[in-house]
């Protein structure tokens, strides 16, 4: 309504014109672009001539005509109901200085000095205000994403903000980037073909020294079919004592375990426990303890893992001994442990009594 009101006051100060014969208005000024910190406060000088019988106006301009203009003042007054504006005139040089404090990020855009001549005819200047905002990480950068082995990623970030930010990539632990080097600069990260030490948290940066920047952790997931590794592919132990077979197997999606011994799968019962334990989503370590051995038991054991992308398998052969091994016979430490431990006095009487019974047997079977 009140944008109408200025128009035909326009026509009416026109018309005024036309019968004094007055020269026509011009601008002789408009303050240049300005940049701006969010609670900052900028000055926008507007300098005419010959304008004293025109409305002259500030509006909030939208270059793109998405939005309609928003009239901000009129000759030396506010129309705009916000406390953060204000207007000046000066007299002397016919300059109109609109005035904004406590700067936002929706102050930025262009405004635009008016001279209404008629309804069809204004003189119009612009300048452009340009808010600083610290970057801003846009929601259709990658969050996190799953490829396969062999197969191309790619990993987007975008960001907003001003001045526009730049991105940067980084793996954790500074680790080398599968495009070489710690430090990618781009929007857009692209792995031709993937391998599963290129799994990982990968940070994009975005920076334009305003502010400490924005990061987004981006996490890189690869599917490979399990390897199974065997730490030790021959393990002894005396009859009657237990004993802990070992595999450690790296897969993703995580895989189904299981131990066979002769072709026939193994479950836990009073001759067998079966343990997993997962290290990390492509790490676990699985463990069989052959339970207080029987002659049977002794032989090849299979730990065999699977998942959709294929299968792998490690051996362990169990053999026998005549002096128990320990741990885990001893009760102590768990089995694996870089350090020796000494067993007690009653434990080497037993396993002396049971060596010279071993000893006697021998020499009776020779003999007989």
């Amino acid at each position: 309504m009140a944008f109408k009101i200025l128009i035909f006051s326009a026509l009416f100060v026109c018309l005024l014109s036309v019968v004094s014969g007055q020269r026509t208005p011009t601008i002789s000024h408009i303050t240049q672009e300005q940049i701006r910190d969010i609670g900052g406060q900028v000055d926008l000088d507007c300098s005419v001539h010959y304008a004293n019988e025109y409305p002259v106006i500030w509006v909030k301009y939208d270059r793109l005509k998405t939005t309609e203009s928003i009239p901000l003042s009129t000759n030396a007054g506010l129309i705009i109901r916000d406390s953060r504006f204000s207007l000046r005139f000066d007299d002397a040089t016919a300059t109109y200085t609109l005035s904004i404090k406590d700067i936002q990020e929706n102050d930025a855009g262009w405004y635009q000095c008016q001279v209404l001549i008629s309804i069809t005819n204004r003189i119009t200047a612009e300048v452009e205000l340009q808010v600083r905002r610290p970057p801003i990480i846009s929601d259709n950068s990658t969050r996190s994403i799953v490829a396969s082995e062999g197969e191309s990623a790619q990993m987007e970030c975008y960001a907003g903000g001003f001045p526009p930010p730049k991105i940067t990539w980084r793996r954790e632990n500074n680790a080398i980037l599968p495009t070489g080097g710690s430090i990618y600069r781009g929007n857009v990260i692209k792995i031709p073909s993937v391998h599963k030490e290129d799994r990982g948290t990968y940070y994009c940066v975005a920076e334009n020294g305003v502010g400490k920047g924005a990061r987004r952790n981006i996490n890189l997931e690869i599917e490979f079919a399990p390897v199974v590794t065997v730490p030790r592919p021959r393990l002894g132990q005396a009859l009657q004592y237990d004993m802990d077979l070992e595999c450690h197997v790296e897969a993703y999606p995580p895989p189904a375990i299981i131990w066979l011994k002769d072709e026939i799968q193994l479950s836990n019962n009073q001759h067998y426990r079966i343990s997993h334990f997962a290290t990390a989503d492509e790490f676990t370590d699985t463990t069989i303890r052959v339970i207080t051995i029987e002659k049977r038991q002794y032989g090849v054991f299979t730990c065999k893992a699977q998942n959709k992308l294929g299968s792998d398998e490690g051996k362990v052969e169990l053999f026998e001994t005549i002096i128990p091994v320990c741990p885990p016979a001893c009760g102590r430490a768990s089995y694996g442990d870089a350090a020796s431990i000494a067993p007690s006095p009653a434990t080497l009487a037993a396993l002396l009594g049971v060596y010279i019974v071993h000893v006697v047997r021998r020499v009776f079977n020779s003999r007989h």
